[in-house]
């Protein structure tokens, strides 16, 4: 079983990097180009204009070309993540990553560069020439020592940033790991004893950027496979060893770990043992970063130091040290001031940004998307989550006040306050929403039953389930039939193995489930051969049955069939206890951000107190996704303008609101241009209770909604997450039979999240 979930998690990134068109990355225009007019600007001979704009001021090109916002990913292939010297040619899918990480979390542009040079001198004259093109270099995956020399030569003959991040990215994030792991330990830089393993890149970067923090040289013992660093040494040395030797002895790693206060790996896996932690200093902070396995893992750290301080590269352990929580956000300041350089100030700046983020009180966005997890400061704390939407606002705006303070700014921003919001509203793009709802759906385990359990998509649902989350699913359907689509689609799942499954023709809970159902349904037409009958034949019942006797915390039906039809059942045996169907919300993802969608599919035309509670759950509901929900009611009339049903609909829906004074923005009614385009609403109606887009649409008839819907799904090429169903308490939601199996992914993380009080 494990060698077939190997296969098939190859093929799946395989089929990810293939289809539907090769790689990660593609080139889109960024001006139109669909007439006469335009070619004639955009080449020959308008272009002349700013190509003498620029020779007259080459400071200009920031202005006239994507320059400002293009950085080069660039590497020679001779020390690719765990893989080593793979050459240029197959580093190309790691670099693609990179650039893609850039895009997603900064919206910087970015080409990446496999160059096949391993000589670092000649790597660092090619790497030179290309600076006309670029704002700013991202040397990648080069060899130590040939890195150092790479990075050396650029810094010193470019007028742009250089940034190796295997080096720099590493130690800021440790920086900012260790800054706030000696605040829980009540311990100072100026004090504390490190000794380190690792003497590659990343390793003394690291311990460059502890001293820069405060860490006195004279109190730093490094490692690497032939034991200390001492002077006198020969095998395997450096100049950057050599800066941290220590003594004229060798020693090995268990003569000098007695007393430490910080452990920083940077090595490989089983390299510091229980033993050796127990000799270290009361609170030890131990940094165990190597990947995929740990110099030693937590477990085995806190079976011998209970109140020892822990950090690794991995994602399933407290406290990731992962680059990404740097690179995206140090580049965006860079570039957004034209900073010639990135310098100690700049790099100090991003530790500072980054480790404050975890002391502050956790804001209500990143709560709700980590819903369930202790976003507390603390040993469990160090670091924010890489998804925390809060990085690119505080990291990148410290970034560029360093840069303007140090004089490398060659375009200082006035309003830091100003610039700081702008990138606080340009975080959520694409897939990226959908992440904080996968982190927060890990926290706990949840069982999550899915009706149409034989029908491909849930099948390749439930198998993607088990690998990125900790959610049980179980399965309506006849065991040989998920048995046998199973084997026919390749998947490694199967029934009774990996999940739970309900056989509707043979259950041994078959008479409790139809005497519940017929219990809840005595009095409301329903017979005991009824009972058995729908028992029998009706999974989304039988899905609902189950959830109400808390045999699943969530059901997800509607694969097939009508929605209605299945809200009905819905309806009839999880609506109580102050359950009851809202409204169905729909968050479409766009090109340039999410957009949320209500009433798709509950209320054909709601009154004015459901349009209200419609606005009320769906400014919850975006909330989870670390959004600020701003919502227009909207309708064919603008500001009061019509008198007809729906205007006066939207109307009382607003007098409701008003009484309650709710805790977000809204506004209506009003077009749906209005609700988009502040400047067209300040026209019509000045001083509006919202800045900018509205992210949540709300209508006065299902039709409405369901067209919008359906029209930014097909013609603008939205991906929808949802249909959500409001009000049950994320006990039951209805897709449509449209839903892909990655859709259905999304509604399973959205219904596996601990979640205590959304209706």
């Amino acid at each position: 079983m494990d060698e077939a979930r190997n296969d098939n998690a190859r093929q799946a990134a395989l089929d990810y990097h293939e289809f539907p068109k090769p790689g990660k990355l593609e080139i889109r225009a960024t001006k139109p180009l669909a007439n006469g007019r335009d070619l004639a600007r955009a080449y020959s001979p308008g272009v002349a204009e700013a190509c003498l704009e620029i020779k007259a001021d080459p400071s200009t090109a920031s202005r006239y070309t994507s320059r400002g916002n293009l950085v080069a990913v660039v590497t020679n292939g001779t020390a690719v993540l765990g893989l080593g010297n793979i050459g240029a040619l197959a580093s190309k899918p790691v670099m693609e990553g990179k650039a893609v990480l850039f895009k997603k979390f900064a919206n910087i542009d970015c080409f990446d560069i496999e160059l096949n040079e391993p000589d670092p001198e000649k790597l660092a004259a090619i790497v030179c020439a290309l600076e006309p093109t670029f704002g700013a270099i991202n040397l990648e995956d080069i060899k130590a020592p040939d890195c150092f020399i790479v990075e050396r030569l650029c810094r010193e003959r470019m007028k742009i940033p250089v940034f190796h991040d295997d080096q720099h990215g590493t130690a800021i994030v440790v920086g900012a790991a260790a800054t706030n792991a000696l605040i829980v330990a009540e311990k100072r830089f100026e004090d504390i004893r490190i000794v380190s393993t690792g003497g590659g890149a990343a390793g003394i970067a690291c311990l460059e950027m502890l001293v820069k923090l405060g860490v006195q040289r004279k109190n730093i013992w490094l490692c690497d496979l032939e034991g200390l660093v001492y002077e006198g040494r020969a095998a395997q040395m450096t100049p950057q060893k050599a800066a941290f030797a220590q003594g004229t002895t060798p020693a090995t790693l268990a003569d000098v770990i007695t007393g430490a206060d910080l452990f920083l790996g940077l090595s490989g896996p089983g390299v510091l043992t229980p033993e050796m932690v127990a000799t270290m200093a009361p609170k030890p902070i131990i940094f165990a970063l190597a990947n995929p396995m740990p110099e030693i893992l937590p477990d085995a750290v806190r079976a011998v130091a209970p109140e020892a301080i822990m950090a690794t590269g991995r994602s399933d352990f407290a406290n990731q040290v992962n680059n990404v929580l740097c690179f995206p956000f140090i580049f965006r300041g860079a570039l957004d001031v034209g900073a010639t350089e990135i310098n100690d100030a700049m790099e100090i700046a991003c530790i500072e940004g980054i480790a404050a983020l975890a002391r502050a009180t956790t804001s209500a966005e990143a709560a709700a998307a980590y819903r369930g997890e202790t976003l507390s400061f603390g040993p469990e704390y160090l670091i924010p989550k890489p998804f925390d939407p809060r990085l690119i606002g505080v990291v990148a705006s410290a970034v560029a006040r360093a840069a303007m303070e140090t004089g490398v700014a060659t375009r200082p921003i006035a309003d830091l306050e100003a610039y700081k919001r702008q990138l606080d509203g340009s975080v959520f793009k694409s897939a990226l929403l959908m992440r904080p709802v996968f982190e927060a759906s890990k926290l706990a385990t949840r069982r999550i039953v899915f009706a149409e359990g034989e029908d491909e998509r849930v099948l390749r649902a439930a198998n993607a389930v088990l690998e990125e989350t900790t959610d049980i699913p179980i399965l309506i359907g006849r065991p040989e039939v998920i048995e046998a689509r199973c084997e026919r689609y390749g998947l490694p799942i199967r029934p009774g193995k990996d999940f739970l499954l309900v056989n509707p023709e043979n259950d041994h809970r078959y008479r409790d489930y139809w005497g519940t159902y017929h219990e809840l349904m005595a009095r409301r037409g329903v017979t005991p051969d009824t009972a058995r009958a729908v028992m029998r034949t009706n999974t989304t019942a039988i899905a609902a049955i189950m959830v109400h006797r808390g045999e699943a915390d969530s059901m997800i039906c509607g694969t097939l069939g009508q929605y209605l039809w299945h809200l009905g059942y819905i309806r009839q045996i999880l609506a109580r206890g102050g359950l009851h169907p809202v409204a169905a919300l729909s968050m479409m993802i766009l090109e340039d951000g999410p957009l949320f969608i209500a009433d798709t599919h509950v209320n054909a035309e709601p009154t004015p107190e459901q349009i209200m509670n419609t606005v009320i759950g769906a400014a919850r509901h975006v909330r989870r996704f670390g959004l600020t929900p701003k919502i227009a009611l909207c309708t064919q009339s603008q500001f009061g303008n019509m008198e007809n049903g729906n205007a006066l609909r939207m109307r009382g829906a607003l007098e409701l609101l008003d009484a309650r004074e709710p805790d977000f923005a809204y506004e209506g009614e009003m077009n749906i241009d209005a609700a988009l385009d502040q400047s067209l609403r300040d026209r019509l109606l000045p001083g509006s209770r919202y800045e900018g887009a509205a992210n949540v649409l709300v209508f006065a008839s299902a039709d409405a909604a369901s067209g919008v819907r359906n029209i930014l799904k097909v013609k603008a090429g939205g991906l929808e997450v949802g249909p959500i169903l409001m009000g049950m308490g994320n006990k039951a939601h209805v897709v449509t039979p449209a839903i892909t199996a990655r859709g259905l992914l999304n509604m399973s993380a959205i219904a596996g999240t601990p979640v205590d009080h959304y209706k």
